[in-house]
């Protein structure tokens, strides 16, 4: 690398991305067009940088593939920050076996990072939370250990676990102090806000009581019965019901424990679980056995009994708590998604919620009626945006939000 590129590479390292513009605007070489598509980058203009990366990564070619996999990763990067969700998958793994063959290790920490944080984006904590241990804790540089620490960050608010948050913040922090960039602690800064604010919504007789993270990990340790709107479970302790994938066991669920200590009426609960607001024989029939599947689920937990007038939940010991997520809207999970600020695409979208693109198509449909997003562009081109939504922490909304114990 010539005098002027290194100059502009410390530039575009420091943050200063004008900087490093003015030394290699007019310049056509690969070296160039790879330091003027990161520059873009920093600046906002995500398309013209991917355009850049991928002229840079054609002109560098076969002979010379280091810095071919550099210029590949610097596209994945701005492609998750566009939410093309799919062409990192494809490209990420081949970039690592070239920086590792060639001995980059700060460039392969930082795109393990970035295979860590689609996963993230997916709702794959399983696989995310796997792949940040394999990663270990010494990371090859500061950059690389502030964004480990903002995916550890990331997974412990999505778990709830508020210690845990707290101490990824705290290592945050410090590795972005080290890395001497603006930008990166104020990312973290961004990040840490979400430990003040509302995570989920306590419903207690007679209103509503608004949670931090801190006070969603008590609930969730406490020997109570709790119904977790936010992950979709049941648990009592370390012990729990996952029922994400099963709706109406759910919302039969959320109906029982709405009206604890007292019974819930077949009529109530029919509607909150098949949506039918007259009943004939055949909803009290499907009403009895999806009662029976749920007794089944909960037994570790606390029994179902049929009352005069319905069912009710009997927990044997403690009381039954209801958590529910910060906001009510039915389009609660694409809000969480959107209020990153970044711009999605329908099929982003849809491959982040694991849902078909039609059904993503009428709920958009209906955020944008009660002018809760906005959309830029046509066609292919269409993105979704929606300004972030100050006053609760999205995380516990984003969907694939395993359950904890």
């Amino acid at each position: 690398m010539d005098l002027v590129a290194a100059e502009a590479g410390r530039a575009l390292h420091a943050g200063d991305p004008l900087g490093a513009l003015r030394r290699v605007a007019l310049r056509g070489d690969p070296v160039a067009l790879a330091l003027r598509g990161i520059a873009m980058a920093q600046l906002g203009e995500l398309g013209r940088a991917r355009e850049l990366l991928r002229r840079a990564s054609r002109a560098f070619g076969t002979g010379k593939p280091l810095a071919r996999a550099r210029c590949l990763a610097a596209e994945a990067e701005v492609a998750l920050a566009t939410r093309d969700l799919a062409w990192p998958a494809r490209v990420l793994p081949e970039v690592l076996r070239v920086l590792a063959a060639h001995g980059d290790r700060e460039n392969a920490a930082h795109a393990r990072v970035l295979q860590i944080r689609r996963l993230l984006l997916l709702g794959r904590l399983d696989e995310a939370e796997g792949a940040l241990a394999a990663l270990g804790p010494g990371t090859a540089s500061a950059r690389a250990a502030a964004g480990a620490a903002l995916v550890a960050l990331e997974i412990a608010v999505r778990r709830g676990r508020a210690g845990a948050a707290r101490a990824a913040l705290a290592t945050a922090r410090e590795a972005a102090a080290r890395s001497g960039l603006g930008a990166l602690r104020a990312e973290v800064e961004q990040a840490g806000r979400a430990l003040a604010l509302p995570a989920a919504r306590l419903l207690v007789a007679g209103g509503v009581r608004p949670l931090t993270l801190a006070e969603v990990e008590a609930v969730l340790a406490s020997a109570d019965l709790v119904v977790d709107g936010c992950r979709r479970a049941a648990r009592r302790g370390n012990r729990a019901v996952a029922l994400a994938r099963r709706p109406v066991l759910f919302a039969l669920l959320c109906g029982l424990a709405a009206a604890w200590p007292g019974e819930a009426s077949r009529q109530v609960l029919i509607e909150q679980a098949f949506g039918a607001r007259r009943t004939n024989p055949s909803h009290r029939a499907r009403l009895r056995v999806e009662i029976g599947r749920l007794r089944r689920e909960l037994r570790p937990l606390s029994e179902v009994r049929a009352t005069a007038g319905g069912f009710a939940l009997a927990p044997g010991r403690g009381v039954v708590r209801l958590l529910a997520p910060p906001i009510e809207s039915p389009g609660a999970a694409i809000l969480a998604l959107l209020a990153d600020g970044e711009s999605w695409s329908t099929s982003a979208l849809a491959l982040a919620l694991g849902s078909s693109r039609r059904t993503v198509q009428r709920a958009l449909g209906l955020l944008k009626g009660a002018e809760q997003v906005r959309s830029v562009g046509r066609g292919r081109s269409l993105r979704w945006l929606s300004a972030p939504v100050a006053g609760f922490a999205t995380s516990l909304l984003l969907p694939g939000a395993d359950v904890p114990g």
